[in-house]
């Protein structure tokens, strides 16, 4: 039969746990060493990467957008009354001259509107002449009164006179002379009477051919308007030029004011460029301009700024100093860059994707060995592809300019060929 011993049970039991808590033991301090140790250096392909070196000399501070080439010279063409296309004679692409038709129109109550400002203007002239004529009569006929009234005054005048030295020898009764001064009195204020009438009337008669005068160019302006109008259903380019485009079909009705055609000068071209506004602040009339065609490089200067944001972009305009290249032509899509500053004696690299200029960050510097360590940097003023160090590089330091966000956790970098 078996003999029970208890204390082989009991010395089993105790190296089992001292077997457990050995393992725990051992357990926590490798993962606390784990926890100490670094995380290994990722490993990257180094043709994977943007390089640059770090550089002392001049750095041109730019901005840069794109745009395209605009004439500066264009003319809307816009209709002068409510009318109907009938025929498009010149269309997109028509080299026009001022007087070239590009456009025939028509519309019937526009010419109905001509004849009656024309028969309301031949009114009005013969209102004019009638008035002129009838005046000159009345003041004619006054005239003559006046003409009368003297004469009928100074004969009675002459009759007084004549019998005054009569009257004083009594040889004409005194009631006869008095008879005859009064008789001269009365004929004085009849001739004063018609004479101020006179000058009233010749006075007001510039007033009255005035007013009818001013009838007629009423009536000749509204003429002249109309007659513009008729005119202007023959639409023509005014300019010297290329026609862009045509608004209208044949057939179509227009409303006055509207749309018909643009007109421009192809070979006198401007660039149009859209800077985004975060940048637009450091942009001056007068700043060099490198414009890319896509087909040649040309030159130019800022002509003016748009005091307007639209879409988080602001408008500049620049003007081509010199010959564009061959092949340009309006609404070309182009590239500008905007000389903004020339930065002297500094140290500099290449822009890196992912710290802005002015800022504070970190960038992979690559030492001798094929490793890239974290070092802290301090960037200045930017351009479009270079930016200044002002702290954290030297000139010969090599780093990283690719985006390394997925690495940031990682002091360093291995670097493989």
């Amino acid at each position: 039969m078996d003999i029970s011993r208890p204390e082989f049970r009991k010395k089993k039991r105790a190296r089992l746990l001292a077997l457990g808590g050995g393992a725990l033991l051992l357990l926590i301090l490798a993962s606390i060493t784990l926890a100490r140790l670094k995380a290994a250096a990722p490993s990257v392909t180094r043709s994977s990467l943007w390089i640059d070196d770090v550089r002392r000399g001049e750095l041109v501070v730019d901005v840069s957008g794109p745009g395209s080439l605009i004439p500066k010279e264009m003319r809307w063409i816009v209709s002068q009354s409510d009318a109907r296309v009938d025929r498009i004679v010149a269309r997109a692409g028509a080299v026009v001259q001022p007087d070239t038709i590009i456009l025939e129109c028509s519309d019937a109550d526009l010419l109905q509107q001509l004849a009656a400002s024309k028969a309301q203007l031949e009114s009005a002239r013969d209102a004019l002449a009638e008035a002129e004529l009838r005046l000159k009569d009345e003041e004619r006929d006054q005239r003559v009164a006046l003409s009368s009234a003297r004469a009928d005054y100074e004969g009675a005048q002459a009759e007084v006179d004549a019998k005054r030295p009569l009257a004083a020898q009594g040889i004409v009764p005194a009631l006869e002379f008095r008879r005859s001064e009064l008789s001269a009195e009365a004929l004085k204020v009849k001739m004063e009477a018609i004479d101020e009438r006179l000058k009233n009337f010749s006075a007001t008669i510039p007033v009255r051919i005035g007013a009818e005068r001013a009838q007629v160019e009423q009536m000749r302006g509204a003429f002249d308007r109309r007659s513009e109008q008729v005119a202007a259903l023959h639409v023509r380019a005014g300019i010297d030029g290329v026609v862009q485009e045509i608004m209208v079909e044949e057939g179509q009705r227009v409303g006055s004011g509207m749309n018909l055609a643009r007109v421009a000068r192809p070979n006198d071209l401007q660039a149009q460029l859209q800077i985004p506004e975060s940048q637009a602040h450091y942009v001056q009339i007068g700043q060099t301009v490198a414009v890319d065609t896509h087909n040649g490089m040309a030159k130019g200067h800022v002509k003016r700024i748009d005091p307007v944001v639209q879409g988080g972009i602001v408008r500049v305009d620049v003007d081509i100093d010199g010959a564009l290249p061959s092949g340009v032509r309006s609404d070309l899509a182009v590239d500008g860059t905007i000389e903004i500053q020339r930065l002297r004696d500094v140290i500099y690299t290449g822009r890196p994707a992912f710290i802005q200029p002015n800022s504070m960050g970190t960038m992979f510097r690559i030492t001798g060995d094929g490793e890239a360590n974290r070092v802290q940097v301090e960037l200045g003023s930017g351009s479009t592809k270079s930016v200044a160090i002002l702290s954290g590089l030297r000139p010969g330091d090599r780093v990283i300019l690719s985006d390394t966000s997925a690495w940031n956790k990682y002091p360093s970098l291995r670097l493989n060929n």
